[in-house]
């Protein structure tokens, strides 16, 4: 199963997210298909970059959002 979740970069203490797609079966920081963005917590205000088209492909082809990715998606995506 495809899952659209947070990936964890950075240091102790300084995190940084890279929003990816990935197989459920594969490790937080292992193999992904693709990158869709970035969320930046540690910054004044949050950094938050998402290729919405690719994020509507995924979920078109069944891949499933996690709970985090859905907040942030529902917090900080552009209003249309």
């Amino acid at each position: 199963m495809v899952v659209i979740r947070l990936q964890r970069r950075g240091t102790k203490k300084t995190p940084h997210h890279r929003i990816v797609v990935a197989d459920r079966r594969h490790a937080q920081r292992g193999r992904v298909l693709e990158i869709l963005g970035h969320y930046d917590p540690s910054r004044e205000p949050p950094l938050f970059s998402l290729n919405e088209p690719r994020l509507v492909f995924w979920t078109s082809s069944g891949a499933q959002v996690s709970d985090a990715v859905a907040h942030l998606v529902k917090r900080y995506a552009r209003k249309a």
